[in-house]
Order: structure tokens, then sequence, then C-alpha cells
């Protein structure tokens, strides 16, 4: 199974989630903090010695004795990383996203591809979890490539929680690729049933089963049940708002160790979440 924990916004309580979730699945699991320009599940797991990698993509460098100023690579380029007025193209680095596509085009095969530094992927170990997290170099405007490097380190054969970046912009598309069920988080405040209604239209135009978690479950009021029960969404657990919990997330404290009576609501939401209709998984079984 992999699973991806989401969110409309900052600050609902993905990083916990995921990292609860993984301390819960009693199991060799693989917890992907693709929220990489802030990765923090580390925080909440006691980690081995890891390994680092770094990672790159390629952008253009343009050969001024060979390019004649044709400006096919302009057109061809959708993100304006590379234009011709005429004569040798400018090349914008941070805009590239390194696909190749004006190193194939040019006719005078004037471009060449360099290596461009975006960050590094960590990898490191937590009892059964397996902690791979991007981190995203300061300046780097391009989270996507990293989170698909974070992404390639996942093994098939264990179950897989991807602690998504909030919001609903391409690095959240990015990591919700490909996964088999989506866990969106939300708070019941109308920030929180705003932003939630966009992550629903997201989540249902990638084509994922997904279901809902409330945290900080009475602090607002009910507007966030009214509006998943008027579009069919699932509400698969509700998070109190407790003190406590608070309290061990400052210490850096996973909740179903500082507070074990929680442990068998996320108990019930794993087995929820095994058997929701439409999860690729279950079919995979």
């Amino acid at each position: 199974m992999i699973l991806a924990v989401a969110s409309g916004k900052g600050g609902t309580g993905k990083t916990t989630l995921s990292a609860n979730l993984a301390r819960m699945l009693g199991s060799r699991v693989q917890l992907l903090d693709c929220d990489v320009e802030e990765p923090n599940a580390h925080l909440f797991l006691q980690r081995g010695p890891g390994t680092e990698e770094l990672v790159t993509i390629p952008v253009p460098q343009v050969d001024e004795a060979l390019c004649n100023g044709c400006g096919k690579c302009g057109e061809f380029c959708e993100y304006q990383a590379i234009a011709s007025f005429g004569s040798t193209p400018l090349v914008f680095k941070e805009m590239c996203h390194g696909c190749g596509g004006c190193t194939l085009v040019c006719p005078q095969k004037a471009i060449h591809e360099t290596a461009k530094r975006i960050g590094t992927v960590e990898t490191s170990l937590a009892g059964d979890i397996t902690l791979i997290q991007g981190r995203l170099d300061v300046g780097v405007a391009m989270a996507p490539p990293l989170i698909r490097a974070v992404k390639a380190r996942l093994q098939k054969d264990m179950a897989a929680i991807l602690d998504a970046p909030p919001g609903t912009s391409c690095p959240v598309i990015a990591t919700l690729q490909d996964t088999d069920f989506v866990l969106l988080v939300t708070e019941p405040t109308p920030f929180g049933l705003h932003d939630l209604t966009l992550a629903v239209d997201m989540v249902r135009e990638l084509g994922v089963p997904f279901g809902v978690v409330v945290n900080r479950y009475g602090i607002g009021d009910q507007r966030i049940h009214e509006f998943c029960s008027a579009q069919q969404i699932p509400i698969l657990l509700e998070v109190p708002d407790d003190r406590r919990i608070a309290e061990a997330y400052s210490r850096g404290e996973l909740i179903v160790d500082a507070l074990p009576e929680y442990r068998e609501l996320f108990e019930s939401l794993i087995d929820q979440i095994t058997r929701a209709p439409g999860n690729t998984d279950q079919r995979r079984e």
C-alpha cells in the first residue's frame, strides 16, 4: 500500500498523522517526507546514522560557436526557461524543469546539458521505519524534481506513507501521483473547510480514492462534517483537541507513544483505509 497524507493548508497535522501511522503499522514501513522545502518528520523519530545522496537536474548550456539563433529551443520550452531573440539563447536555470527537450530540437546540436544541484535525499532507520526525506537547497524554486527523487527510492514490496507538502500546487501533485489512497487532514474551522474543498477537487481530478481526518476536533463547528456528508466523503478519524497531544508534540513525541489510549484510533484508521472502496492496494490482494 502506498498511502499519501495531504491537506489544503499547512499546520493541520499531516506530519503528526504520518509519523503516528508509520509507528502503528506494526511492520517494516517506509515514511517518505515529500515536504522537501521544510522536512520535519525526523523530529519525531529516534534515528540511527543515515546516508545522504546529492540530487541534480540537467539544465541546458549553449555553445555560442554552434548556435545560429534560430529560436527552436525557446519555441519548444513551455516554461520559458530558454529564450532566443535572433541571437545566442538566454538560459534561466531557475525555471528549467530538466526535460531535455531543447537539446533534442536544436538543429545545430548547440545545446548540451550540465548538472545543477537542487538538494539532497537523506535515508535513515528508526526501528521498523525507513525514513526517506528530501531537503531542497535554499534558493531552489523547483520542488517536484526532488520529490520525484525521493519517491524513486520507494521500495514496492514494502508499505509506504508519503507526507505531502501543504496546498494543492505542483509539489503536491507530484507527491500524490501513483498512490493507492490519500488522507486529507483538515481542522473544523472556516479556513480548514475552504482549503479542504480545494484539496477534494484536486484529489478527485487525480482519480485517487480518499478520505478525511478531522484534527483538533472540538475547536470549531460542524461545517466540515456537513460538507463531507453532502459530498459523500468518508470521515475516517477525528482527533480530539487534547492539550496533552500538543504537549507531546512540543516534546517531539508521537501520540501513540505518549498517550497509548489513542493507539486504538489509529489502528481503526489503518483498518478503514485498507478496506476503503476503490483502494487499488485492496484490488492487488
